[in-house]
């Protein structure tokens, strides 16, 4: 890829099997874009066991699979999570996902469900009316909500979303 390409945004996603996890990263260049540029898929073994309050141990090591071939080329990375869990900083997958990444890539994550006390910003799609709750770092948390609100796509769930997420459940 050449140098006008090095602005790419990824969203990961990451599922889990009794012995491996596989994991989906969907490449895309524009936040309204239909279709992926490039799909990339890693298979993760072992695979951390879940411990509460700690998610982010089990779930990092697929996020960055595939991330690790093409984060140079990256600008954003879109998570199914949180960034932030309390208005005081608490580290959330997102926050944690950008300190492996050296804090050199903003990270987005896009939570379905509200987690009390998170400073998410509520972004309504579609005809939906439940919220998608979305939390940043590396960008303002009013602009990721705003490219979250322009991702292609009818529904709350964004287009490119929805594909990684079944990307990685059917991979």
């Amino acid at each position: 890829m050449t140098a006008e390409h090095l602005s790419l945004k990824a969203c990961v996603d990451v599922d889990y099997r009794a012995q491996e996890a596989v994991s989906a990263c969907l490449l895309f260049e524009q936040w309204t874009s239909a279709q992926p540029t490039r799909a990339l898929i890693e298979r993760v073994a072992p695979v951390a066991p879940y411990v509460p309050g700690q998610f982010y141990r089990r779930e990092l090591p697929g996020l960055l699979a595939p991330l690790r071939q093409v984060v140079h080329l990256v600008d954003v990375v879109i998570v199914d999570g949180y960034v932030w869990l309390d208005a005081g900083g608490q580290p959330g997958l997102g926050a944690h996902l950008y300190g492996a990444l050296g804090g050199q890539v903003a990270v987005i994550g896009v939570a379905k469900t509200a987690f009390r006390g998170a400073p998410a910003v509520a972004v309504r799609r579609g005809q939906s009316g439940r919220p998608l709750y979305v939390t940043a770092v590396g960008i303002r948390p009013e602009t990721a909500a705003q490219h979250i609100g322009e991702m292609h796509g009818a529904y709350r769930l964004p287009t490119l979303l929805r594909q990684v997420d079944q990307l990685s459940r059917t991979a």
